[in-house]
């Protein structure tokens, strides 16, 4: 199994390109399974979850070409409505089939999902706004079926705004009889590329961008192509490697979408600029402690939780962290303290004391951004550090280590088995 290895304190400088988002570019690979034809989508990165929905999309009958970013999806084949066990255990995104192809063949079978080992992320928003669109749930071996001849439209609230449950139903109500209103809806980037994808396939969804999408739907869709969003959670990985590394330019990223992280980096003492598309980082000569909790758009991302903790843990000071997103989105903590970092988690609050150095050790990913987290503290740290379980990291993010070695890392990857 591959490992990660890092010489750290090697200083970052320099400018790389970021890829196009993961959590945008797998809902829209699975919406493109609703229209007969060809759709074509660029910017598209190459990763271990991109690989799996490709799979997955070839298990149902879609015909996919993947090369250079650009991924081509024919649907016209698509003849098996049913996403198996043995895939949707490694990738949760892997339920989004659940809403398109509900929507096109009136019958679906997915597997209860699995995928990253932290924290229960219930699908129970998911089937309930599909019952109040007419479906027929039923639970069977595992596995969920849902049935309806034909989706009705329906007022649909969340209580929490789930970005997963939102795309699920936006792609279920697009083409059901009648408006859907979901209030409370998510409003991340992602959600938002997909809402326009819909719509540049024929879709009518308004209140893009808001909490409230008004849904009237339409009798078919066509194929349409797009280009997918820049990855904000990649961005920011890299931008917090740069607050502890080095001064770095991020170019073909969307500032916008960094708005609370770029606050929060600030306030930490960093010199950060920006323009429509880059954003350069120079790190403090003293990093503060800030405290920050995690929300849902336009908040601080959970997805950064772990890589603001390893930078929490070189700050002057103490700060304390809260996930209200995933409560026990921890398991970084424990390999964060074999650098030698100080954290304490108590419930869904870690709390960090802001140590001198990290020292480099060897240490296990337990998730995609918990990798992500180590080795930030890994470049930041003295000596040598050893990351096992990579696979994680290469689910969310493409040619890690050829990116950092551009900006002057010493940082490469080993197969003790080879």
């Amino acid at each position: 199994m591959d490992k990660i290895l890092i010489e750290g304190q090697k200083p970052l400088s320099g400018s790389v390109m970021i890829s196009g988002a993961k959590n945008a570019v797998l809902p829209i690979m699975t919406a493109a399974l609703m229209a007969e034809g060809k759709s074509a989508l660029t910017r598209v990165p190459d990763l271990r979850d991109t690989r799996t929905m490709i799979r997955l999309m070839k298990i149902v009958g879609a015909t996919c070409s993947f090369k250079d970013g650009r991924l081509e999806i024919n649907a016209s084949t698509v003849n098996n409505p049913e996403a198996p066990y043995d895939l949707v255990k490694t990738m949760r995104a892997s339920f989004y089939v659940l809403g398109p192809l509900l929507a096109r063949f009136g019958v679906v079978k997915v597997s209860l999902p699995g995928g990253c080992a932290w924290g229960p992320r219930p699908v129970d928003f998911h089937l309930k706004g599909l019952e109040k669109l007419g479906a027929k749930i039923t639970l069977e071996s595992g596995y969920i079926i849902a049935e309806a001849k034909r989706l009705k439209g329906a007022d649909i609230s969340f209580e929490f705004p789930s970005v997963g449950a939102t795309g699920n139903i936006a792609m279920a109500a697009v083409t059901a009889e009648g408006t859907t209103i979901i209030e409370n809806a998510a409003r991340e980037p992602e959600i938002v590329q997909l809402c326009e994808y819909l719509n540049a396939m024929g879709g009518c969804i308004g209140g893009i961008g808001t909490t409230r999408l008004t849904i009237d739907g339409v009798d078919e869709l066509h194929p349409a192509d797009i280009d997918v969003i820049p990855d904000r959670i990649e961005t920011g990985t890299f931008l917090i490697a740069g607050a502890l590394s080095g001064e770095i330019t991020l170019n073909g990223v969307n500032p916008q979408h960094l708005d609370a992280v770029l606050l929060k980096l600030k306030e930490a003492g960093c010199n950060v600029s920006t323009t429509s598309n880059s954003i350069t980082i120079a790190p403090a000569e003293t990093i503060q402690a800030v405290d920050m909790t995690t929300a849902v758009y336009p908040g601080f991302p959970t997805d950064l939780q772990a890589q603001w903790v390893a930078l929490m843990s070189l700050a002057k000071g103490s700060s304390m962290i809260t996930d209200t997103v995933y409560h026990d989105r921890f398991s970084h903590v424990p390999e964060l303290n074999r650098f030698g970092a100080n954290i304490k988690v108590d419930n869904n609050t870690a709390f960090v004391r802001g140590v001198d150095e990290l020292v480099g050790a060897p240490v296990m990913s337990t998730d995609i951004r918990a990798s992500a987290s180590l080795i930030v503290a890994g470049l930041a740290a003295k000596g040598i550090t050893e990351v096992s379980r990579v696979y994680h990291i290469d689910r969310g993010y493409e040619q890690i280590e050829e990116k950092f070695r551009s900006l002057g890392a010493n940082i490469w990857r080993e197969n003790p088995n080879a």
